[in-house]
């Protein structure tokens, strides 16, 4: 797993995509061009055709882990993928939802460059998913949705995102494992329902590991070692 720092000063859109592709150019042997994107095992009938398709964007409300668990789809296939806006966000959490860190890039903090730093990581990244500090204005989803129509990226939004393929949320949220005062949480089923822009909405029951919340992992619970950092224009 990679971390990418945020330049403190203006490094434009071209610099921050020129030294991704140098670094991630060695390390992806395949990119999957425009064919569908598996999606993890449970989603195939909430999404239109039943898996990601490149150059749309797929919202998400409210649930961290809902996310996470969508992006391990085409992560398990060997794509490579990258986390925006998540500065909580532990490796074991991550790996718990079933996402590979061999091919994860993370941009914990990007602060005020997210549309940036989103936009470049579409440029080399065969999916994405962010948490946006902010409502997105239409013309800010069209622009970057014309970046990923021409890139064949996948974005994954956390939150609300103007012309989405598709919405997804929590109806209802089981655990299991606990008895009365004893046990540990040992399994989560989820109720999750989809709005597409075509077609009726759907729901379906489906297991979530994972966090144990859909707030961001506990900073504390990550493990004690040094990630490597993947530089990029002005490190901070």
């Amino acid at each position: 797993m990679s971390r990418l720092p945020v330049p403190r000063t203006g490094a434009g859109s071209r610099e921050v995509a020129a030294g991704l592709q140098s670094r991630i150019r060695g390390m992806e042997s395949t990119r999957l061009g425009l064919e569908t994107r598996p999606a993890a095992a449970g989603f195939e009938g909430l999404l239109p055709g039943g898996a990601l398709r490149p150059g749309a964007v797929y919202a998400v409300d409210s649930s961290i882990s809902l996310l996470l668990a969508l992006l391990a789809g085409p992560s398990v296939a060997g794509s490579w993928c990258g986390i925006i806006g998540l500065p909580d966000l532990g490796p074991e959490a991550a790996t718990s939802l079933g996402i590979d860190l061999a091919r994860l890039v993370l941009v914990p903090a990007p602060g005020d460059h997210w549309l940036t730093v989103t936009a470049a990581l579409a440029d080399v990244l065969p999916v994405v998913a962010v948490r946006p500090p902010r409502r997105v204005s239409e013309t800010e989803a069209s622009r970057l949705g014309a970046r990923l129509r021409q890139r064949g990226c996948t974005l994954l939004v956390a939150g609300e995102w103007p012309q989405a393929e598709a919405r997804l949320s929590l109806r209802t949220n089981t655990w299991s494992g606990l008895g009365f005062g004893h046990g540990h949480l040992t399994g989560r089923e989820v109720l999750v329902a989809a709005s597409a822009r075509s077609g009726l909405p759907r729901t379906a029951r489906m297991s979530l590991a994972g966090l144990s919340s859909d707030a961001p992992a506990d900073q504390d619970s990550r493990p004690d070692v040094e990630l490597p950092a993947l530089r990029y224009g002005e490190a901070v």
